[in-house]
């Protein structure tokens, strides 16, 4: 399979660690991240939209950017090896866009390196086995009977204000152990990037996010210029 050229090759002094050769011979290169900033994760936004800006079809069981994509495997694995990061966040309304059964963790998207995925988290960056998955939701609105909020081993933080937090509770959150509410102040419902990344690097440590959008969100964050790389 071949694959795109390494996504990220300046900073090379300031690198982590780069790939192990069974991932390295996928990817066709290495692949380093600069160091992480001293007030704020390092951002990678990975979003599909099509030469004219458009996001979603909007078509039920089609809505998600897999349709947008074409789902090319060279994608689907480059997008498996960027989810091997510190935490993965979406927004409230890309989690229903997608199937009820959809996680965020690298070996969904291309199943076949899952072993390879799990070894460079585990031996190369010292992280647990699954990436953290974070839901940004201001109304706390979600269907807390998705696959994300209930599959043993992975960590979901649902980030929503105080009027989010009381309608999550009334839906049985805190029976959830996978799952962990965090309540901050917004503007009109509207939760600022700069709270969220704040909210993941002095609270729970995240050094480098990747942001999957959907397009309210993501757009929240370029205009905050909180994204450090496109891919």
């Amino acid at each position: 399979m071949r694959l795109l050229r390494t996504l990220i090759e300046r900073d090379k002094q300031h690198a982590k660690a780069a790939l192990p050769p069974e991932l390295r011979d996928l990817y066709d290169g290495d692949l380093h991240f600069p160091s992480s900033r001293s007030d704020r994760p390092f951002v990678i936004g990975n979003f599909v939209s099509t030469l004219d800006g458009v996001v979603s079809f909007k078509v039920e069981g089609h809505a998600g950017g897999s349709t947008i994509s074409g789902s090319d495997l060279g994608d689907r694995f480059i997008m498996g090896l960027l989810r091997a990061s510190d935490a993965v966040m979406v927004g409230s309304r890309t989690v229903h866009d997608v199937s009820p059964m959809s996680l965020w963790i690298p070996e969904f998207t291309y199943p076949d390196a899952k072993q390879l995925y799990t070894e460079y988290r585990i031996n190369v960056l010292h992280k647990t086995e699954y990436p953290l998955t974070v839901i940004v939701s201001g109304s706390g609105k979600l269907d807390l009977q998705r696959a994300v909020f209930r599959t043993r081993g992975i960590r979901t933080i649902v980030i929503t204000t105080p009027t989010g937090s009381e309608n999550l509770a009334k839906a049985g959150a805190a029976e959830l152990t996978s799952v962990e509410v965090h309540a901050v102040d917004a503007q009109d419902g509207s939760i600022h990037p700069r709270t969220i990344m704040q909210l993941l690097h002095s609270q729970l440590g995240i050094r480098m996010l990747l942001h999957e959008g959907g397009p309210t969100l993501f757009g929240q964050f370029l205009a905050a210029q909180a994204v450090d790389e496109l891919s």
